[in-house]
C-alpha cells in the first residue's frame, strides 16, 4: 500500500515538532516536491506498539504511508532492524516527557488534513497543460501531471473538444504509472456525476434525451451524459435495417437496465415510442366522431383504396370515395407520404374502424350540370367506358353521360359500339337530357350530323325512280342503298316480273348496282320501299332517275341484271 504526500512542508513541520521525542519522521535530503513511502511491514509492527497515538495517527494517514523513528540519530530505514526499533519505541516509555511530546503530536494530528492527499476514484479540478497525439496532459495541483488518452476528447465527426488552458474536470484512476505520471480519465468524472441522474431516471423511468454516437455490435452507442448501449431490438416499433441513419441523430430513450460495477447502462427508445403512440392514439379516438374533418398521413395505397394513419389509428378511404367520376387508382392522387384532410364518414368505435371520404370535401359538380349543359347543347367529351347497350363519355371531371348504341347512327345498325369508337376517343356529342338527381345524362352523336332521311325525304317523292347498290340480302328481298345511310328494301315479290323468285340471290350479288321505283317512304319510322317488278310501268309513264339516282348511275349504279 502507498499514499502520494502533496506538499513536503506538512512533514517538515512534523519533523520539528517532534523530533525532540517520541518520533520522527525519516525524510532524504534529496526528496523534493511530492514524495512517495512504501509500506514495510515492520513499521506497522513498531508503530502498533507506540499506542493509541501512533495507531491514531497510522489511522489517519490511511494505515501505512510512512516509516516512523524514535531518535534523530536513527540510521535510516535500510540498516534498522525491527528488534532495535520495538525496543527503541519501549524505552519510551520511562521517558518524562512522553505526556508532553504526546500532546504535540496528538494537536499536529488534529491539524494534519488526510483530504490533501490523493486517493483512486477522487474528483479533481485541473488545468489543461498541453495536448499530444495520443494524450492530454492535466496539472491537478500536484507535482506530477496527469495523462488522459486523448480519444475521451474527441467528438463524433474527430474534433476535439479541448484546447490548452480549459479547467476541466477529471477523476483519479492511479496514483502513478510506469512513467510516473498521474493516470486520470475525463470521460470517468463525466459519468461520476451523471451517474445519480441516471439511477433516479431508472428508478422514475423518467425520459432521457442522447445523442447516437456509433453503430455498435447489436445496436447503437448513445450519449445520455455517458455512454449508453441501446440493442437493435429496442430502436423502434420495426425492425430497423439500416441503423446508421439513427448516427448523429438525437433521441428520446428510458433506461430499462443499469449496472454500476461493470458501468453498464442498457437503454430502450421503443418504450418511449410506444408510450406516446398509446397516447396518440387515445387523442385520436376522442376526437374521431363522424362528420368530423381530420388530417391524415397516407400510409398504403391499394387498387381498393387508400390506408390513412390518423395518428396510431389506420381508416380506409375506398376508392369510390376518392372521385366523383369513374374511380381510377388512387395513385392518380395521392402518394405514400402525403398529408391530406378527409372527411369521417363512419366510425364503429368497438371494432375502432374508420370510413373516410376525400370527393365529399370537393364541390360535387353534378350541382351545376343543369346550368353548364342544357339539352341541345353540344360538347366534346372522352370515351372512358364501352358496354354492349353504348358508351360512356366524360365531358368534365367527375361528370358522364350515356351515348346508347342506337344514338350512334342515323340508320347503321350496329351490333356494338367498339365498331364505331374506341376507349380514350375523342367525341363530340349531343345533350339529350340530363337529371342530376339520379346522375345521369343522355347523350347522342349521330344528332351532331345532319339526319339523312330527312334530306332524302325533302329530295325525292313515291314513283321517282332511284339508283344504288344492293347492301345485302335476306330471305324476304334485298336492301339497297339509295343514298349514304338510306336503305330500301326490294321485297322478293317485287324483285322480277317476269318470273317467280325463291331467294334474291338468284338474281343478285351484294354490290350490284340497280334502279328501283319509289313506292313507300316512312320519315318517322325510317323505312323505305322499293320496287324493281314496277320500273316497266314507270317507265310508260315517263318517269326518270332522280338526280341522286343519275350521279350513282354515272358511278356504275345502272339496271339489274334481269333487264
Amino acid at each position: 500500500m502507498s499514499l502520494l504526500i502533496p506538499q513536503a512542508t506538512q512533514f517538515e513541520q512534523l519533523w520539528n515538532r517532534t523530533g525532540s521525542g517520541f518520533f520522527t519522521v525519516c525524510l532524504a535530503p534529496d526528496l523534493a516536491g511530492a514524495l512517495r513511502f512504501d509500506l514495510d511491514v515492520f513499521v506497522l509492527e513498531a508503530a502498533a506498539q507506540a499506542g493509541s497515538i501512533g495507531s491514531r495517527y497510522l489511522s489517519a494517514l490511511g494505515r501505512g504511508p510512512m516509516k516512523f523513528m524514535q531518535d534523530d540519530n536513527i540510521s535510516p530505514p535500510d540498516k534498522w532492524n525491527a528488534t532495535r526499533k520495538t525496543q527503541a519505541i519501549q524505552s519510551t516509555s520511562e521517558n518524562p516527557l512522553r505526556e508532553q511530546s504526546s500532546a504535540d503530536f496528538e494537536q499536529l494530528l488534529a491539524e494534519f488534513d488526510p483530504a490533501g492527499m490523493l486517493a483512486e476514484g477522487q474528483l479533481l479540478k485541473g488545468k489543461v497543460l498541453s495536448i499530444t497525439p495520443t494524450e492530454v496532459l492535466v496539472d491537478v495541483g500536484y507535482k506530477s501531471e496527469g495523462v488522459i488518452p486523448i480519444e475521451e476528447f474527441r467528438e463524433v465527426n474527430g474534433t476535439l473538444n479541448v484546447k490548452a488552458g480549459d479547467e476541466i474536470e477529471v477523476l483519479l484512476e492511479s496514483a502513478e504509472d510506469h512513467h510516473g505520471h498521474i493516470v486520470l480519465s475525463r470521460e470517468k468524472a463525466e459519468r461520476s456525476k451523471v451517474w445519480d441522474d441516471i439511477e433516479r431516471a431508472f428508478r422514475e423511468q423518467t425520459v432521457l434525451q442522447g445523442i447516437v454516437l456509433c453503430r455498435t455490435k447489436g445496436g447503437l452507442s448513445v450519449d445520455i451524459g455517458t455512454r449508453a448501449f441501446l440493442p437493435g431490438s429496442q430502436i423502434d416499433l420495426r425492425p430497423i435495417r439500416n441503423l446508421d441513419a439513427f448516427v448523429g441523430r438525437p433521441i428520446d430513450c428510458r433506461v430499462i437496465k443499469i449496472n454500476k460495477l461493470r458501468n453498464n447502462i442498457v437503454v430502450s427508445r421503443k418504450c418511449v415510442v410506444e408510450e406516446r403512440q398509446a397516447q396518440l392514439r387515445e387523442q385520436t379516438l376522442r376526437r374521431t366522431i363522424e362528420g368530423s374533418v381530420l388530417r391524415g398521413m397516407v400510409k398504403n395505397i391499394t387498387n381498393y383504396g387508400v390506408f390513412v394513419d390518423l395518428g396510431r389509428l389506420d381508416g380506409l378511404l375506398h376508392v369510390s370515395d376518392i372521385f366523383w367520376g369513374r374511380p381510377s387508382h388512387p395513385s392518380r392522387i395521392f402518394r405514400l407520404g402525403m398529408g391530406i384532410e378527409i372527411l369521417v364518414l363512419k366510425f364503429d368505435r368497438e371494432k375502432e374502424r374508420v370510413s373516410l371520404g376525400y370527393k365529399q370535401l370537393q364541390t360535387d359538380p353534378w350541382l351545376s350540370v343543369s346550368n353548364k349543359y342544357p339539352p341541345g347543347c353540344r360538347v366534346h367529351g372522352r370515351v372512358v367506358s364501352l358496354t354492349d347497350y353504348g358508351a360512356f363519355v366524360e365531358i368534365e371531371e367527375g361528370v358522364e353521360g350515356l351515348v346508347h348504341i342506337s344514338e350512334m347512327s342515323w340508320s347503321k345498325r350496329l351490333k356494338s359500339p367498339s365498331e364505331l369508337l374506341s376507349v380514350g376517343d375523342s367525341v363530340e356529342v349531343v345533350v339529350l337530357d340530363v337529371n342530376p338527381e339520379e346522375r345521369r345524362m343522355a347523350l347522342g352523336m349521330k344528332q351532331t350530323v345532319p339526319d339523312p332521311w330527312v334530306i332524302f325525304a325533302e329530295r325525292h317523292s313515291i314513283g321517282q325512280v332511284v339508283g344504288g347498290r344492293v347492301s345485302h340480302l335476306t330471305e324476304f328481298g334485298a336492301f339497297v342503298e339509295v343514298a349514304p345511310e338510306v336503305d330500301g328494301l326490294v321485297h322478293i315479290s317485287d324483285l322480277a316480273s317476269f318470273r317467280k323468285v325463291q331467294h334474291p340471290s338468284e338474281l343478285f350479288r351484294k354490290g350490284d348496282p340497280v334502279n328501283a321505283v319509289i313506292v313507300a317512304l316512312d320519315l318517322e319510322n325510317r323505312r323505305l320501299s322499293l320496287s324493281i317488278h314496277a320500273l316497266a310501268a314507270a317507265a310508260k309513264a315517263g318517269a326518270t332517275l332522280s338526280p341522286l339516282g343519275e350521279r350513282n348511275a354515272s358511278a356504275g349504279f345502272g339496271g339489274d341484271r334481269s333487264s
